[in-house]
């Protein structure tokens, strides 16, 4: 995952080329190459009893292979959009194909445009869909193999059985395919889903630090507060506001983020919720302490750090700074990080710009760099989630998150975490206060 817009890699050329074009070009060969070679070149030894060169003589005979190239056509073109009755048709094409050149039998040449179509079919559609429409053109070739032998004109080997086995072949290739792309969307899918629940693990590690941090806050100010609750009772009342705003803000923290979580889970399949998504487990083994969280109080050290490294970021703050719930207040700087951080690594950008905003009801976090690096807005296994775990943390604080690549060049990355009536002891209290400004780290 990286934070700058470019323009996503250009897929093979045969992976580019529409699948309606090809069954159109596999058709239209097979129904050209008899009559370029029986009909229009000069006559040779050879004859053909399914294509003899008087057999589009008849004013029928042409109209019914222009009607034929007319349904295959317009078949291919609907392949993608409406499958079922564009494959109806291709199949009914060459039924009428065969009708012009006055053939008993399907030629398995002319079927291959069939095959193409099913093999698509196969690769795209559910299984029942795919077996209807294998078993439509077994039923068509099944009902040729019955007419002639109603009739008395079967002589020779039948070409039905040989048509039939590219049939199967066509539905087995399409089938393994249609596999092949549900295996990779599930690995995928399990993957985001371990990213994200890494993510909330995360989170809940945080908030243990934050809500610690707050416990010993208010247990510092309990104590002074019993201390001097007879000498100087203003002290000790001041000191127990702390300890009921502290207590608070705190409490409000948790109980968003345990609600979130619990929705979470709630919606986590259930086979699920025991597993580690990292692979590792906790018991018995001592996880190293976490780094105390930031917050914004830490983003001008962050872009100082980052222009060290070579890429310029320049902090913008609008509005009236104020204190910040604990939990919108690291979320907000994690965001930051996470988009500077790729910004860095994938971005190919010599700076970035951050905006932070401070509204009624809400804070405002923008990211925008001007890079040129490699696609992001789709993430991968191989990419990471950056994006995914940044837009979990502004999804458990019930906020609006979006991401992706700018019309001039560059990649936005922007996000909106509500901030409750009141809030006031977050880690960001310590990021001062004032009007607009702007910092440039360089």
């Amino acid at each position: 995952m990286s934070a700058s817009a470019p323009s996503p890699p250009s897929l093979p050329l045969l992976k580019r080329v529409p699948p309606g074009l090809w069954t159109a070009l596999v058709w239209v060969v097979a129904a050209v190459q008899p009559i370029v070679e029986y009909v229009l070149m000069p006559q040779r030894y050879e004859y053909s009893l399914s294509y003899p060169r008087d057999g589009l003589d008849p004013l029928t005979a042409r109209a019914l292979l222009a009607l034929a190239f007319l349904v295959v056509l317009t078949g291919s073109a609907l392949l993608r959009r409406r499958t079922a009755v564009a494959y109806g048709l291709l199949i009914v094409g060459t039924v009428v194909s065969s009708m012009a050149w006055r053939q008993d039998e399907v030629v398995p040449l002319q079927f291959l445009g069939v095959d193409v179509a099913l093999c698509y079919v196969a690769a795209t559609r559910p299984r029942r869909t795919a077996i209807i429409a294998a078993a439509g053109a077994l039923g068509v070739l099944a009902g040729y193999l019955v007419l002639r032998r109603l009739t008395g004109e079967e002589s020779g080997t039948a070409s039905e059985p040989f048509v039939a086995l590219t049939v199967v072949i066509a539905w087995l290739i399409g089938n393994s395919l249609h596999q092949a792309r549900a295996h990779t969307a599930e690995l995928h899918a399990r993957t985001a889903a371990q990213a994200i629940t890494a993510e909330r693990l995360r989170i809940a590690r945080e908030m243990h630090d934050t809500v610690a941090h707050s416990i010993g806050i208010i247990a510092l100010q309990a104590g002074a507060a019993a201390r001097v609750v007879e000498t100087q009772p203003a002290k000790a009342r001041e000191a127990m506001l702390t300890v009921e705003h502290t207590g608070r803000d705190t409490l409000a923290g948790l109980r968003r983020l345990l609600g979130a979580l619990r929705q979470a889970d709630q919606e986590q399949e259930p086979g699920t919720r025991d597993q580690d998504p990292t692979g590792r487990h906790d018991q018995g083994h001592t996880r190293a302490p976490l780094r105390p969280a930031a917050g914004l109080a830490g983003l001008e050290r962050l872009a100082a750090t980052t222009t060290a490294a070579g890429v310029r970021v320049e902090v913008r703050w609008q509005g009236e700074r104020r204190p910040l719930p604990a939990d919108t207040d690291l979320a907000a700087f994690r965001i930051v990080q996470e988009a500077v951080t790729n910004v860095v690594r994938h971005a190919d950008a010599d700076g970035c710009q951050v905006t932070v905003e401070y509204l009624a009801h809400e804070l405002g976090i923008e990211v925008v760099d001007r890079g040129r690096g490699g696609s992001t807005h789709t993430e991968t296994p191989q990419t990471g989630f950056g994006l995914a775990g940044m837009r979990e943390r502004v999804a458990l604080l019930h906020g609006r998150f979006t991401a992706g690549p700018l019309p001039g060049g560059g990649f936005k990355v922007a996000a909106r975490l509500p901030v409750p009536a009141g809030a006031g002891t977050g880690a960001g209290a310590g990021a001062g206060t004032g009007p607009v400004a702007t910092t440039g780290a360089g």
